[in-house]
């Protein structure tokens, strides 16, 4: 199922403080693509907490939605919830491959 007006997402772990239970390292970087209804993470994958707390604006950014708080209108970041070991997961519209 293709789904047109999509864009394809990249995700990049940016910043980390503390330990992180299911082991992202700064950099670690998973591509969403705009094409597919399926989450296809690789590296094994976004820890199911993060995932969740950032689904909202993977979501809008996949639909074109823009965030007045970003100076750059196609980058976004989250934070994963676990408060005692913050990570920053940066949120980032692919140029060349937004809409398939």
């Amino acid at each position: 199922m293709t789904n047109k007006g999509t864009h394809t997402l990249e995700v990049k772990l940016v910043s980390t403080k503390g330990h992180c239970n299911a082991n992202h390292k700064l950099g670690d970087t998973y591509l969403i693509r705009g094409d597919t209804e399926k989450l296809d993470l690789g590296n094994g994958g976004i820890c199911l907490h993060a995932l969740a707390a950032m689904l909202p604006k993977l979501f809008a950014m996949r639909y074109g939605s823009q965030f007045w708080w970003s100076a750059d209108p196609d980058v976004v970041r989250a934070n994963c919830p676990d408060a005692e070991n913050p990570h920053v997961f940066e949120i980032r519209r692919v140029p060349g491959a937004a809409r398939p």
